[in-house]
């Protein structure tokens, strides 16, 4: 969808006021076993900000949810489970990632695109018209049971690039992937030679568990799932804490 049109969102695109719109769910209150991590509504993101429209809570519309749940229920035999980065996106999100992508400032946190320039950002790692937006897509890994803890992110910290060793980057406690999440670089792609046999097992184990529940992942990030046909409706209703 082109940039304008998210400049000017058509009275459907509106926000909602109150609660959710049909068909969408908190994704505690259909797997309250998945962790989540919704770093868009914190610092620990490319941009270094929060951004718009953001809450420390997954939202997805409802049969994303429960298909969630299922590969929850599945991965749980193996003592595995989910953590969720990122699920609904209000279009107002994605609209200030191009902002900030094109601004001209040399801003953001440059772990997470540690060869590249900014201002190419939205050239196949970043979507103009997110699926995240409508609710059927999500960013997520694999944490083990009984889930380890993780040292609390700093802001000010010095952390390593997303594609370094591990202990090197942003705490953590998910199952080592070969990168981080949101790592906008060629060892994110899925299929990447670059990362260990073990690494590259347990991406197979996330996709594998994914796809038997309906999920398509997007081959330049391991993290990014896509669920059934994509709707042509975005949203851009914030996403109000849940109590």
């Amino acid at each position: 969808m082109p940039l304008l049109v998210l400049l000017a969102l058509p009275p459907a695109l509106a926000q909602i006021a109150d609660g959710l719109p049909a068909g969408f769910a908190y994704l505690r209150d259909v797997a309250p076993g998945i962790v989540q991590d919704m770093r868009y509504a914190t610092a620990n993101n490319f941009t270094g900000h929060p951004l718009p429209g953001y809450a420390g809570e997954c939202v997805l519309r409802r049969d994303v949810a429960q298909a969630l749940a299922q590969v929850e229920a599945d991965l749980a035999r193996e003592h595995l489970s989910l953590k969720t980065y990122d699920c609904y996106r209000p279009a107002r999100a994605t609209l200030a990632m191009w902002r900030w992508a094109t601004d001209g400032a040399r801003d953001g946190v440059k772990r997470f695109y540690p060869a590249l320039d900014k201002r190419i950002l939205f050239s196949g790692y970043i979507s103009a018209r997110s699926a995240h937006s409508t609710g059927t897509a999500v960013d997520l890994t694999l944490v083990r049971l009984p889930v380890p803890s993780a040292a609390p992110f700093d802001a000010r910290a010095a952390y390593g690039s997303c594609a370094g060793p591990a202990d090197k980057r942003a705490p953590d406690n998910s199952i080592d992937m070969g990168t981080g999440f949101d790592c906008f670089d060629a060892r994110s792609h899925t299929r990447s030679p670059a990362i260990s046999p073990g690494q590259r097992r347990w991406r197979e184990v996330l996709g594998a568990a994914m796809r038997r529940h309906g999920f398509k992942n997007y081959f330049r990030e391991w993290w990014h799932f896509s669920y059934g046909p994509q709707p042509k409706q975005v949203y851009d209703f914030s996403i109000v804490p849940r109590h």
